[in-house]
């Protein structure tokens, strides 16, 4: 992304929302810092869940529907799953 001229605070790979549950509040407020204030997900599945984690700005990009059916990476373009379209989402926050 800063390759993009996009500065990233961090980039959260969040296995299970269930796991991350059970970590203590203080890391919780660590890895989910409130000083930033615009946030983009990119969940290549259902986007379901993440807006309990977010109380400013988000955008999501996801999939919440089924029964799309090509090769995998012309699904993934068609989708917004690219380094391109990830930017011009986090400009428009």
């Amino acid at each position: 992304m800063r390759e993009h001229g996009q500065d990233c605070h961090c980039v959260l790979f969040l296995l299970s929302f269930h796991l991350f549950d059970q970590h203590t509040p203080p890391y919780q407020k660590v890895v989910l810092s409130k000083a930033v204030t615009k946030h983009e997900m990119v969940e290549v599945a259902a986007t379901f869940g993440w807006e309990r984690y977010f109380e400013s700005a988000v955008k999501v990009i996801g999939i919440d529907h089924f029964g799309a059916s090509a090769p995998g990476d012309r699904i993934l373009r068609e989708f917004g799953f690219t380094i391109e379209n990830v930017v011009v989402i986090c400009n428009r926050l």
